[in-house]
């Protein structure tokens, strides 16, 4: 298999290196930049996926609709697209910028770059990426949160960005 490399980055998100995907998810800790894309529907509900059983982080947890890793060339916007193309098939979309932020789990820094859209057409998963998805309501968010569902990251974005 083909190896991924990812940038390193700084706070302000600019490029000082690369390294490769082992080695930002081994524990170092090195800052690398990935995006994420919440999918609302015309009613407020939000999309979420299921992660797959064998992705190496947070495996089977409900998650942001997309979520990936920016390749090392590759402009933040350009690997918005590819991910929602690659994990959902949707390509007709207008992604507003929300946030960026700096989240640290035991074994990865990533730089997040967030942002959201309004989105009623099709939604077609791509079983290699991800196991289902599906729209939820607030009050099923809320419900469910603290109840290992959810992954870390997705909650504590939720909770700082939409309560």
């Amino acid at each position: 298999m083909k190896e991924e490399w990812f940038p390193l980055v700084n706070e302000e998100g600019e490029t000082i290196g690369k390294a490769t995907r082992r080695e930002c998810h081994s524990g170092s800790k090195i800052l690398h930049p990935v995006v994420h894309l919440h999918i609302f529907n015309d009613t407020g509900e939000l999309y979420l996926q299921k992660r797959s059983m064998t992705k190496d982080i947070q495996p089977g947890k409900w998650d942001t609709a997309v979520g990936g890793h920016i390749d090392y060339g590759e402009k933040v916007e350009e690997a918005l697209r590819r991910e929602v193309r690659e994990e959902l098939n949707i390509t007709d979309f207008t992604p507003q910028f929300i946030t960026r932020y700096i989240f640290e789990s035991a074994i990865e820094k990533e730089l997040v770059n967030t942002y959201r859209t309004t989105y009623n057409g099709p939604i077609t998963p791509d079983p290699s990426e991800l196991d289902t998805g599906r729209f939820w309501s607030r009050n099923e968010i809320l419900e469910n949160m603290d109840k290992g569902i959810f992954t870390p990251n997705f909650e504590k974005e939720y909770k700082q960005l939409f309560m």
